[in-house]
């Protein structure tokens, strides 16, 4: 009986941010005779025919630590084929002492620019580290595996409810970060003329809070056409792709952002300034990430008809199916 088991933060279709780990659950179950599922929380009848879910959380941090040691302890008989930890290096630190010494292999999925001192530390305990890309993971390791972003691309589909009509709409979604580059995007947006923007995403604190207040006051002040929003249910994303021209992602050098990939397996055209999507978006498409004149002659010159042959490369490299035939291989090869 192949038993693999899953530890995520959350397993909800209706969380705006984590809400595509459940394709990537759905994948796995689909590959293995039981899944097990270590989370924080999960919404109610959401997981696989095939799998089953344990839930850790509690109001203290030493607790959850505890309930997520507590499952994983039990569940390591009969012996799974392996443990992925998903996206916090943490779960590795915690699962390393209980996993090693079955000779169980320990997956690391982690893909983000900014590095820390545990996931250094998650790196040396696991047996592989999986990522996106080489360089979505923030060092270089012997450990890493590059196996795509995991994208479900029965959600998303070459819906076009524009038709190339009026202003030029750009889309940008992501979190209220300074570390996203959203004034060059509407600063890039104001110069290309013609064109309107919309930004949904969440604030994680204060500092975010401010810069979405700085960026509302730099709208008003360049005259630009643009609504500054909250975040969207993820229901609501191939909507509001299928309304815009462009997705305009400004992320910074190794973070795989994976809306570039949905917008793209929604032949929506991508204007990024990150290298990491070099493989999937053309040359004219790309900015600088400090150059909002070079955003804006990118805008200028797009050609709005939907691009299919962007959603052919998500499917040969970035489809969830790929990522979890992929993970399997990983495990099989650890």
């Amino acid at each position: 009986m192949r038993r693999l088991i899953f530890a995520t933060q959350r397993l909800d279709s209706r969380d705006p941010i984590l809400a595509a780990t459940v394709a990537k659950v759905r994948a796995l179950a689909e590959r293995v005779d039981e899944l097990v599922v270590i989370c924080d929380s999960a919404e109610p009848g959401i997981e696989p025919p095939n799998a089953r879910v344990h839930e850790f959380r509690s109001t203290t941090q030493v607790q959850r630590g505890a309930r997520f040691a507590a499952a994983l302890t039990r569940e390591m008989r009969p012996r799974p084929i392996g443990v992925v930890a998903h996206m916090i290096p943490l779960y590795v630190v915690l699962a390393a002492p209980i996993v090693r010494p079955f000779r169980v292999p320990l997956l690391l999925w982690y893909t983000h620019w900014k590095s820390h001192p545990l996931v250094h530390v998650a790196e040396r305990l696991a047996t592989a580290v999986i990522s996106v890309d080489r360089r979505s993971f923030p060092f270089a390791t012997p450990k890493l595996r590059p196996l795509g972003h995991g994208i479900d691309l029965s959600e998303f589909d070459c819906r076009d409810a524009r038709n190339g009509e009026g202003p030029l709409r750009a889309l940008a979604l992501g979190r209220y970060s300074s570390t996203k580059g959203l004034e060059t995007i509407v600063r890039g947006v104001a110069l290309a003329g013609n064109a309107e923007l919309r930004v949904h995403g969440a604030t994680g604190g204060p500092a975010d809070e401010e810069h979405k207040r700085d960026l509302e006051s730099l709208v008003r002040d360049l005259g630009l056409t643009a609504r500054i929003a909250g975040p969207v249910p993820r229901l609501e994303v191939p909507r509001l792709l299928a309304e815009s021209d462009v997705l305009v992602n400004n992320t910074p050098a190794g973070s795989a952002d994976k809306v570039v990939f949905e917008a793209a397996a929604s032949c929506v055209a991508v204007a990024v300034s990150n290298p990491v999507f070099d493989d999937l978006v053309p040359p004219e498409l790309r900015f600088g990430s400090d150059d909002p004149a070079g955003l804006a002659g990118v805008l200028r010159s797009l050609d709005r008809r939907r691009r299919p042959e962007l959603r052919e490369r998500v499917l040969e490299r970035h489809s969830v199916e790929h990522w979890a035939d992929a993970v399997l291989a990983t495990l099989a090869e650890s």
